[in-house]
């Protein structure tokens, strides 16, 4: 059960302290005269004063208060919130990984920069491309990455080509960055399926198409067997395929884009390679390209010298230059690195297998009350559409009441509206998923029979339904002490 957890104002009691400095050896100095008296406050800020057992015990009440991935289930389509192997935690906090300065001469971290050569090989290997680059911060920067090259490509062939198509299920990232490089977006329509619309993308496919940028699997959970059709499509005009790789997850060890015509993609190591999502970072957000490309990447590019030691590659005359401080985000990269060599290549063809009968599972346990626009069989997620609307019951009520089962919801409203996008991850159970099912046909049931409920959920949270549109338009942002 939640109760009431005071604030550290209200607990404060004098004298106490979370910390017992040693006696300062710095030789006392006279505050009035080395700060300026008008910079002087009049007395100390009313900071509270609270001992370190009582300072632990408040932060983990708060903390029990929140969601998490350590002790809830986040079937969120798209995002892949899922379990992260702790021991790559602990390999990331090895002093030879987090406690050497961009700085650092190469022949004093060779260890690194061998561990970074091999990270980049196994991602080119896992692609099926040529070469890799770990500089951009996360997935959108890989995008940006990404076009970027290929940009420089067409220039390089004395072209200036514009148009960059984006099919009409793409992330939001995807138009987000033609705009961000200069491109011109053109849409290319679905298929009923959930399938790219073959005849209106060779419509638009013309000496001025500078990239495909397409997710597949698509957000619609459907793997685009006409892939390798859209890739003679675009070669044929001279154009790029780009894959935004937030959901490689799926294919791992099945299949590798460089096989079916992709020329550059990025990673999201957090959504396939086990490390942190979430909360405002650390990203990466690789990316690997074909042998055509490999010109252009960014510099430095970490590369194994003929003598058998490791350094960095800043002879590309052709490169768009750095797109990140030094050389990318080392932490995730190293958790990434371990993920991949602890799992080996079965182990990552299992991620894939398990990814897919999770969310096919979840999707044929609930399909008879949850209505499905895209028909399956499924990759790692799936969209339904709940249909209560007669009762007053939208999709966001469904998602406030699965909290009550100790559930974050999914995805909401997106790639379609008033839908729900399932991705229950390979890293959870069995018992998890028939929880999860369990609680949506629950849910189902009770908004024919008892719909206030639903509405007004959640019931079990520390405070009940809000209204966010207020939220958002009078946001409280200080704490005023009476």
């Amino acid at each position: 059960m939640i109760t009431d957890e005071p604030l550290l104002f209200e607990i404060t009691s004098p004298g106490q302290t979370a910390a017992s400095l040693p006696k300062s050896d710095v030789p006392a100095v006279d505050r009035e005269k080395a700060i300026p008296k008008a910079l002087l406050a009049d007395e100390p800020p009313p900071l509270p004063e609270i001992g370190e057992t009582d300072l632990v015990r408040h932060y983990t009440a708060l903390a029990h208060r929140l969601f998490s991935i350590d002790q809830q289930f986040y079937p969120l389509g798209s995002c892949t919130m899922k379990y992260n192997p702790r021991v790559n935690e602990r390999a990331a906090a090895l002093s030879g990984c987090s406690d050497l300065h961009p700085y650092q001469r190469d022949e004093d971290a060779q260890g690194l920069l061998e561990m970074l050569y091999r990270l980049s090989t196994d991602l080119a290997e896992i692609a099926g491309l040529a070469e890799v680059t770990l500089q951009p911060a996360a997935g959108a920067h890989g995008e940006m990455t990404g076009l970027l090259i290929i940009n420089a490509y067409h220039r390089d062939h004395g072209h200036r080509r514009a148009k960059v198509l984006t099919p009409d299920t793409a992330h939001g990232t995807n138009p987000a960055t033609c705009v961000m490089c200069g491109n011109t977006l053109v849409t290319v329509r679905s298929l009923p399926d959930g399938r790219v619309d073959l005849d209106d993308l060779r419509s638009k496919v013309d000496g001025d198409t500078s990239a495909l940028m397409i997710t597949d699997p698509n957000t619609c959970g459907k793997f685009d067997d006409q892939i390798g059709v859209i890739a003679d499509i675009l070669h044929a005009a001279g154009a790029q395929m780009y894959l935004d790789g937030a959901n490689m997850n799926a294919v791992l060890g099945v299949t590798r884009p460089g096989d079916f015509g992709i020329d550059v993609m990025h990673y999201n190591p957090h959504k396939t390679f086990g490390t942190p999502h979430g909360c405002g970072g650390p990203g990466s957000g690789p990316v690997a390209v074909a042998e055509h490309l490999r010109p252009f990447l960014p510099t430095p590019v970490v590369m194994r010298r003929d003598d058998g030691t490791y350094g960095w590659n800043h002879d590309r005359p052709k490169s768009i230059g750095k797109v990140r401080s030094f050389y990318g985000q080392i932490g995730v990269l190293v958790r990434a690195y371990a993920y991949i060599r602890s799992l080996g290549h079965d182990g990552l063809r299992n991620v894939a297998e398990k990814s897919v009968l999770a969310a096919n599972y979840v999707a044929a346990r609930i399909k008879d009350r949850y209505p499905m626009p895209y028909p399956g069989p499924y990759a790692h997620e799936f969209i339904t559409v709940p249909e209560f609307d007669r009762l007053g019951i939208r999709e966001v009520d469904f998602a406030k009441r699965l909290l009550d089962y100790n559930i974050h919801p999914p995805t909401m409203s997106w790639p379609i509206h008033h839908c729900l996008m399932i991705e229950p991850t390979e890293t959870e159970s069995k018992r998890t998923l028939d929880a999860f099912c369990d609680a949506l046909l629950a849910i189902a049931d009770e908004a024919q029979t008892d719909p206030e409920t639903v509405r007004s959920a959640p019931h079990t949270m520390p405070v009940g339904r809000l209204d966010e549109v207020a939220a958002n338009r009078k946001p409280v942002v200080t704490w005023h002490s009476e």
